[in-house]
C-alpha cells in the first residue's frame, strides 16, 4: 500500500471520529435546549447532528472505496 493512501485512509478515519463527536454534542446540546424551551432550536440541532451522520456515511463509503482499491 503507498503511503498516500495509507494516509489517505488515516485522515478519512479521523474525519468520521471528529464529524462523530459532533453529532453527539449537538444531540447532547439539543436536549439542553429542549429543557429550556428552545424547541425550534433543538429541532434544528437535531437535523443537524443528522445531516453530520450522513456526512460520515459517505467519509465511511470513501474509505471503503479507497480500502478496497487495488490502487
Amino acid at each position: 500500500m503507498s503511503e498516500e493512501k495509507l494516509r489517505l485512509e488515516k485522515l478519512i478515519e479521523h474525519w468520521i471520529e471528529h464529524n462523530d463527536e459532533h453529532g453527539n454534542r449537538f444531540i447532547d446540546e439539543a436536549n439542553k435546549a429542549e429543557r429550556l424551551g428552545f424547541m425550534e432550536a433543538a429541532e434544528e440541532m437535531k437535523n443537524a447532528a443528522k445531516a453530520s451522520r450522513s456526512v460520515s456515511d459517505h467519509l465511511w463509503k470513501a474509505f471503503e472505496r479507497i480500502k478496497d482499491s487495488d490502487l
